[in-house]
């Protein structure tokens, strides 16, 4: 009568193989219900990236160890050390010379508009991000249109005329003749 023979070895990858597929569920249950923040930028990792010669995808964290030398962990596995000095200083020659991406430039352009809005009491509606530009309120009423192009921030009362341009969100928004909501 045949029969088969469970060896240690067999029970043992089993094993391995069960607790990884525990930790494995663990994980993406963790992940589901407090999921984690990446506290590195696209923009991070392009520079780091552009430091260090891999591609910016590569890069899964960094941290300063005894505040001498910055750690870089890769995502296939693989710690970099860096002095802390060097690194600040190829991190700000990287920075000065690495363009700003259309998301990252939306992104900024968007942050000003808001704060823009918050000085004068308007609010804005859906940003089209192609063109960068958006219709600007005040309780409910259309005041006008506000975008940034190659020119700089612009706005115009109308859907068709003239562009009224300014260096800033704020002054091309008060070139509408509005003025800023005073705290009481």
């Amino acid at each position: 009568m045949p029969y088969t023979t469970h060896t240690q070895q067999a029970s043992v990858d089993e094993q391995t193989l069960a607790q990884a597929e525990l930790y494995s569920h663990l994980e993406s249950q963790a992940e589901a219900v407090a999921p984690t923040q990446d506290p590195l930028t696209s923009r991070d990792r392009r520079i780091i990236g552009e430091i260090i010669q891999v591609e910016p995808e590569s890069v899964r964290t960094i941290w300063i160890e005894g505040g001498i030398t910055v750690w870089v962990q890769l995502i296939g596995g693989g710690r970099l050390p860096f002095d802390r000095n060097w690194f600040a200083t190829r991190v700000a020659e990287v920075k000065a010379t690495l363009p700003e991406t259309p998301r990252e430039r939306n992104h900024r352009l968007e942050s000003e508009l808001k704060e823009a809005c918050t000085v004068f009491g308007l609010y804005h509606g859906e940003i089209d991000y192609l063109v960068f530009s958006t219709k600007v309120y005040r309780q409910g009423k259309l005041l006008g249109f506000v975008g940034w192009d190659e020119e700089g921030w612009y706005a115009r009362p109308r859907q068709y005329g003239v562009n009224r341009v300014a260096p800033s969100a704020e002054q091309v928004i008060a070139s509408l003749g509005v003025r800023a909501v005073v705290a009481a």
